[in-house]
């Protein structure tokens, strides 16, 4: 098996591709448009057992993948933090472009467990929602916190914490800001216009981000301290459980799976830092409420602390549990999505 490794950049990509001992064969740089991923298929041909390796930059590396899976390519993910050791680690110093390449294809070949990568659908569109979502929000939260300044400085009563989401609050402060002078209450008054407007956007968000969760991902939904946007980033960060060939593959992916840490004869875990972050503070999310609102998530944290762990000990035991069931749930969602498109076609033939 030859591994292809590319290090992306927007207008160029540059492939080196290893044998199975980590060995060297070649190495391509190619334009970032279609007809190089042509010729870098061609060039590729030589090695018919052969593999690429994408670091995971989606905007940077979605087109190449989408082309290489079309054209029935092998195709991973490889995590950029992989990639660091491995550079510290080679005998040529520097940093260029094949030595990045070379990097991430030796990551693939040291990680056989890596995600393939599969062609963007529904989950992508998910993901994009939720990422606009959270950018607006966050602009909201700035523009929030200046608005709050300028109304210390006109000696305008500042709203209560966490209510400058609400239209009521909104309407009211408006009508307090009007006659509000100079350069200060107009631009109080123009930070409280976009505030009402990315509110107006986010509730609309909301609304279409449950709506495709719900389709996408009925039984992820029916888990006990899952909302909407919680199910929405997992689905948009997994970008198809079918990726992971088992529940252990994917608790590794999302940094829920313990990390060994032994010495003699005594035997411990600690947290694993790897993994993708986002997917796990959405599993931090659920236990959290778990622990609030299930009873089972209860007592599955008391039988923990019983049995000698620490309350954070016994949060990483539980969000390895919820990253099991995810699976499962996931798993099922998509299997019965796929049977649905079977059963159509087979109706509609």
């Amino acid at each position: 098996m030859v591994i292809l490794g590319a290090d992306l950049h927007k207008r160029t990509h540059t492939v080196v591709a290893i044998d199975e001992q980590g060995r060297r064969l070649g190495e391509l740089t190619i334009a970032a448009t279609p007809d190089g991923h042509l010729e870098l298929r061609r060039w590729a041909a030589r090695w018919p057992e052969r593999r690429f390796a994408l670091e995971d930059c989606r905007h940077l590396s979605r087109r190449l993948e989408a082309d290489l899976v079309r054209s029935g390519e092998s195709v991973v993910r490889v995590p950029p933090k992989l990639m660091a050791g491995l550079r510290r680690s080679v005998r040529e110093p520097g940093k260029s472009d094949p030595i990045d390449a070379l990097a991430v294809a030796r990551a693939a070949l040291a990680n056989p467990e890596l995600p393939a990568a599969t062609l963007d659908g529904a989950e992508r569109e998910l993901r994009l929602l939720v990422d606009h979502r959270e950018d607006l929000v966050a602009e909201r939260t700035r523009d929030i916190a200046r608005l709050r300044w300028h109304l210390l400085d006109l000696g305008i009563a500042e709203p209560a914490a966490r209510s400058l989401d609400r239209v009521r609050v909104q309407a009211e402060l408006a009508a307090r800001l009007q006659a509000a002078p100079g350069v200060v209450g107009r631009l109080a008054r123009a930070l409280l216009a976009r505030i009402s407007d990315a509110s107006a956007a986010i509730r609309a968000l909301d609304s279409e981000i449950g709506a495709l969760a719900r389709s996408l991902a009925p039984s992820l939904l029916a888990l006990p301290g899952c909302g909407p946007l919680t199910a929405a980033k997992i689905v948009g960060e997994s970008a198809g459980i079918s990726r992971f060939r088992s529940k252990e593959a994917f608790a590794r992916h999302n940094g829920s799976a313990p990390v060994p840490v032994w010495s003699g004869n005594v035997t411990r875990h600690r947290l694993s830092r790897g993994g993708n972050r986002q997917l796990n503070v959405a599993l931090h999310r659920i236990a959290i409420t778990q622990m609030r609102i299930d009873p089972r998530g209860r007592a599955y944290i008391a039988h923990r602390r019983d049995a000698g762990d620490s309350k954070t000990e016994a949060i990483r035991a539980l969000r390895r549990r919820i990253s099991d069931e995810v699976f499962r749930r996931l798993s099922a969602d998509e299997n019965a999505r796929i049977q649905a498109v079977i059963a159509f076609t087979a109706a509609a033939a």
